[in-house]
């Protein structure tokens, strides 16, 4: 008997070995993916057991957490909700997070171990408790982003403001809007709101001022400046043109005009041609640039079509004499006290163009304001320089024009500001649709928020 039984202890004991290396390998090499996972609502309850960090604007909360009854703890509560969603993001118990709320969740609900010392730490891990969440502060100016939402009211847009010299980004702004308190919790109506957000394809809760691309119409004429200064094509701003009117595109029998037929667009400088928008200069000056020289000027930028963020980046490096610094919101994060834990330092991304175009292109976006399409964003007392677009939409024009403008502002004391703006529904009345008329106020509101 002492055989069997030998074999029998010994496949026991295997047993109890290979059980021992499976819960293991589960404990270590699986225990991310398992913590991670969708499926654990411990993860979920862990995260709402206590308050959670908030994501400051201008030095004050714009978020809050608000106790429950349930078995999360905590949900999320939004301050001016509609009004800072495209910054914040949300955060929902049933339905995950995005953006800021997302990017920074460790932060947030205290599990970031840089919010914690060592020994901290080390009691935390004995206790099973997390320190308190901590804080997102945010580059954004609550004045300027009030500004441009109050002057986009109830069109379809969006709007960003950048410092030229720093890449801070001074307000993010997408219309239509939604709260996000509306869907935080697990109840049924957050799940009616939710459904009636998604049922709206989620348009409500897109970014537009960061994820939506569109065609950026007679914007991109500064581009195709841009280019034409930079390899050489015409000397400065103030040289004539070879430019026909109306003109013939290539290889094409194709007739370029312009929207305004009495503009005088005729070999036109290109100070001239963007103060009137002329279709045929730019048309021509692409021409001859060649398909090359203009996408590698694009590049620098931005593609054929663009987001208003990079709208307002061709302006802000205009007004930083070339120089492309890299858009930034997020100033710094900090612990519950208020130390921080990381720093966000501006960070140059680009020579985009030389010093000497950037100074062209001020001089001549000047004019477009000062006495051409974008009269419209002046600001008395300050130097304001801009383009008008308006964007063709849906096959062969179909749908409503898209109406654009960009631009920059100083105050002659070192203080700048680049603005963006698109407004998308702003007039069934297509005679009624420019982007001086419509999104220049817009970005006219950003500037004297932040200038004045």
């Amino acid at each position: 008997m002492a055989t069997p039984l030998r074999r029998a202890s010994l496949f026991c004991l295997l047993l109890v070995l290979a059980l021992m290396a499976r819960a293991t390998w589960l404990a270590v090499a699986k225990a991310d993916e398992y913590a991670g996972s969708p499926a654990n609502a411990r993860t979920t309850i862990d995260r709402y057991s206590q308050p959670l960090g908030n994501i400051l604007v201008g030095g004050q909360p714009v978020t809050g957490s608000t106790a429950t009854d349930g078995t999360l703890a905590h949900k999320r509560s939004y301050t001016d909700g509609p009004l800072y969603a495209p910054v914040t993001g949300y955060t929902s118990q049933a339905y995950g997070s995005n953006q800021l709320e997302n990017l920074y969740a460790d932060l947030l609900d205290g599990s970031d171990p840089r919010l914690a010392g060592p020994v901290d730490r080390l009691t935390d891990q004995l206790t099973r408790t997390r320190p308190a969440g901590g804080d997102v502060v945010t580059t954004i100016d609550p004045a300027v982003q009030k500004a441009a939402w109050d002057a986009l009211g109830g069109k379809q847009g969006a709007a960003v403001a950048i410092d030229p010299a720093t890449g801070r980004i001074l307000a993010l702004v997408s219309t239509p809007s939604y709260d996000p308190s509306g869907i935080t919790g697990r109840d049924g109506a957050a799940g009616r709101e939710w459904q009636r957000l998604s049922a709206d394809q989620g348009k409500a809760m897109v970014n537009g001022a960061l994820r939506t691309t569109l065609a950026p119409g007679s914007t991109f004429k500064l581009v195709v400046a841009a280019a034409a200064l930079e390899n050489g094509l015409y000397r400065d701003v103030d040289t004539p043109t070879d430019s026909p009117n109306p003109y013939t595109l290539p290889n094409t029998r194709t007739v370029l005009t312009n929207e305004n037929a009495s503009a005088p667009c005729l070999n036109a400088t290109l100070r001239t041609a963007l103060q009137y928008s002329c279709n045929n200069v730019f048309a021509k000056a692409a021409a001859d640039l060649g398909e090359g020289k203009l996408t590698d000027q694009a590049k620098k930028l931005f593609s054929v079509t663009a987001t208003p963020l990079q709208m307002a980046m061709v302006s802000a490096a205009i007004a930083n004499d070339g120089v492309l610094m890299k858009p930034f919101e997020v100033d710094r994060l900090t612990d519950h006290s208020g130390r921080t834990v990381q720093q966000f330092d501006p960070e140059r991304q680009s020579q985009a163009m030389s010093a000497r175009t950037a100074e062209q292109l001020r001089s001549a976006m000047a004019t477009v304001v000062e006495q051409g399409t974008g009269r419209a964003a002046r600001v008395p007392g300050l130097t304001v320089g801009g383009k008008t677009g308006t964007a063709q939409n849906g096959v062969d024009n179909s749908g409503i024009p898209y109406a654009w403008f960009t631009s920059y502002a100083e105050d002659g004391k070192g203080k700048k500001i680049a603005t963006a703006a698109v407004v998308l529904n702003g007039s069934k009345d297509r005679d009624e649709i420019t982007g001086g008329g419509l999104a220049g106020p817009v970005t006219k509101a950003m500037t004297q928020s932040y200038l004045r």
